[in-house]
């Protein structure tokens, strides 16, 4: 478990509440490249880190202070490194330290590139990330910030960890703790512990390695850092393992994945799903273990993107590949037919009337290869577009990246089917594929129909949104007619359906507010939206109930007048508290749906 420089900054929560209410309520504020940063280096979750932080770059220039500049590249780098996009997370730790260089300033120097050897840690690339943590430790040993110095020396010992190098990682960790004991903060010698316990429990030592980890989990669970929780806990679980003590390895590990559930950490969801398959199919309950590593399988597609997009951007690179081809080959034949032509001219005429019978079929074959060409383009250009809506598409064609882009008001939807994992289990992957297939084509037909946008689907979940990625006013009135055709439909299938055909009840969650919208990748593209409007969406989602369409507060103030909708009151929303939710009936003109 790595240690973030933003700790450093930790503050009570109330000074980041304050920073968001000056940034709510006073509009010439949030183009203050101070505050945005501020909120950015406060925040827990990497995506409001990289929002604020990023609203930040687009207000500092080249003329702006370097200073603040280097601190907005080095807050994207290490969110970007969060959350498994370690490219992009090393371009922007590449621009932050070329600026601390010109600032020949050892602190910032040494923080930059003990985070640029954390991203090659995680990455697994341990020979540069040993190269840069040696030379952060270099510049932080000159600087007098020992605590910067104490998080190289623990990120070291985490690195060299992850190598499986204990007894080196035993030593920077100890070094580390030692001095984090002259600030005397809980937090640091949680995460002290933690490393100790799992180096010694590596070392073949569980007792002591357990004793560390549950004092580690005992501070944690205090502070509420629930990212380090997550990784102890099921180190704890991996211990137990080692012993064969699966039920209290499952024990341990089922409260790892409630504390990953609870704050939404993918990458610790999908390493937990993985351990507890393992560790049901051990105990003997199968069911269990299959249940986990459908899971798994969910979480690990959500961060490394789609199947179905990876195959079309494989298509589109060979593609590309064979483009290339094509003009290698020309040019080989244009080399060979100029040599042909300095023989033919100092032979014979003869020979000069077997060059001109070559140049016509030489000149056919170049208007067959560019028809190649010209159709192979139009097929790539097809391909994208099936990925990524039409300005997007041409945007990344045309400068090689697309740029995030902020919309103030965007409906976002998601549906999810009833009872899904039960009818999985009894159906075979064709059957499964055929009956998910069956309902999603229909969506997908009427979302062109109402003018939205899809965003993705994740196992049984449907996305999709209005406004984006243009923006309309009657964004939240189309998602609303799209929802209630699509809630039509799954009835009217259920109806109809024979025997030997699967069908679902279906929830459906709706939610309206501001989100950034982008792609992400660099070979296998992806067009998604960010924000709390999203999450809120979700949440509205597993708030629902079979056969309804839940909708938020923001969204019924927006169609109230066209729309009847049935108040719920006021609901329990993780992570959110009370919000109020309402059940969409169908429009004020027409018969309503589902009435109660």
């Amino acid at each position: 478990m790595l240690l973030g420089s933003a700790m450093v900054q930790g503050q009570e929560l109330n000074y980041l509440d304050s920073l968001r209410t000056v940034f709510r309520t006073q509009p010439e504020m949030r183009k203050n490249p101070e505050l945005l940063l501020s909120i950015a280096s406060e925040v827990k979750f990497p995506d409001s880190a990289i929002y604020y932080s990023h609203l930040a770059l687009e207000v500092l220039d080249s003329n702006s202070s370097k200073q603040l500049l280097q601190r907005a590249y080095k807050i994207q780098g290490a969110n970007w490194r969060l959350i498994g996009e370690y490219e992009k997370s090393l371009d922007y730790l590449f621009k932050s330290i070329a600026i601390a260089e010109s600032l020949n300033d050892p602190l910032l120097l040494g923080a930059t590139n003990v985070e640029i050897g954390n991203t090659y840690s995680e990455s697994g690339n341990f020979i540069y990330s040993a190269t840069y943590f040696d030379r952060g430790l270099d510049y932080l040993r000159k600087a007098e910030d020992t605590l910067f110095l104490g998080m190289a020396l623990y990120n070291v010992g985490d690195g060299l960890f992850d190598k499986g190098e204990l007894d080196s990682s035993l030593v920077y960790t100890q070094e580390a703790r030692e001095i984090f004991k002259k600030y005397n903060r809980d937090l640091y010698e949680a995460y002290s512990l933690g490393n100790l316990g799992r180096i010694y429990a590596g070392k073949g030592d569980s007792r002591r390695g357990e004793s560390y980890l549950n004092q580690a989990i005992s501070i944690l669970e205090e502070v509420k850092d629930y990212s380090a929780i997550t990784d102890f806990l099921l180190s704890m679980a991996e211990v137990q393992f080692d012993r064969e003590n699966y039920d209290l390895a499952i024990e341990y590990a089922e409260r790892s994945l409630k504390a990953a559930e609870t704050h939404e950490l993918k990458r610790d969801l999908e390493n937990v799903h993985l351990l507890l398959s393992t560790l049901y199919e051990r105990s003997g309950n199968i069911p269990q273990a299959f249940d986990h590593f459908k899971q798994y399988v969910i979480y690990k597609d959500s961060i490394r993107n789609i199947k179905s997009i990876e195959e079309m951007a494989n298509l589109r690179s060979d593609f590309e590949i064979a483009q290339k081809q094509i003009e290698v080959d020309l040019l080989s034949e244009r080399e060979a037919n100029q040599r042909n032509v300095v023989i033919a001219v100092s032979v014979a005429l003869f020979l000069i009337a077997l060059l001109a019978f070559g140049l016509y079929r030489r000149n056919k074959h170049i208007g067959r290869t560019k028809k190649v060409i010209e159709r192979e383009k139009s097929r790539s250009d097809l391909l994208l577009l099936n990925i990524l809506p039409q300005e997007t598409a041409m945007e990344l064609k045309e400068q090689g990246k697309v740029k995030a882009k902020r919309f103030e008001a965007v409906t976002v939807l998601f549906t999810d089917f009833q009872n899904f994992t039960h009818f999985s289990e009894n159906l075979s992957p064709e059957e499964l594929v055929k009956s998910v297939d069956f309902y999603f084509s229909k969506f997908d037909e009427i979302v062109e129909q109402h003018g939205l946008e899809k965003i993705k689907t994740v196992g049984d979940a449907y996305m999709c949104a209005a406004g984006v990625p243009f923006p309309v006013e009657d964004h939240a009135e189309r998602m609303l007619s799209a929802a209630c055709d699509m809630l039509a439909f799954v009835k009217e299938a259920k109806e109809l359906k024979t025997e030997k055909e699967t069908r679902f009840d279906v929830r459906i969650g709706i939610n309206s507010g501001p989100v950034v919208a982008g792609v992400v990748g660099r070979k296998k593209w992806a067009y998604d939206i960010w924000g709390d409007a999203v999450n809120i969406a979700a949440r509205m989602e597993s708030c629902s109930q079979s056969g309804e369409i839940n909708i938020s507060e923001n969204t019924y103030e927006l169609i109230k007048d066209k729309f009847h909708c049935h108040y719920r009151g006021e609901i329990m929303v993780k992570n959110k508290g009370m919000m109020k939710m309402y059940f969409v009936k169908g429009r004020k003109h027409e018969t309503q749906v589902n009435v109660a």
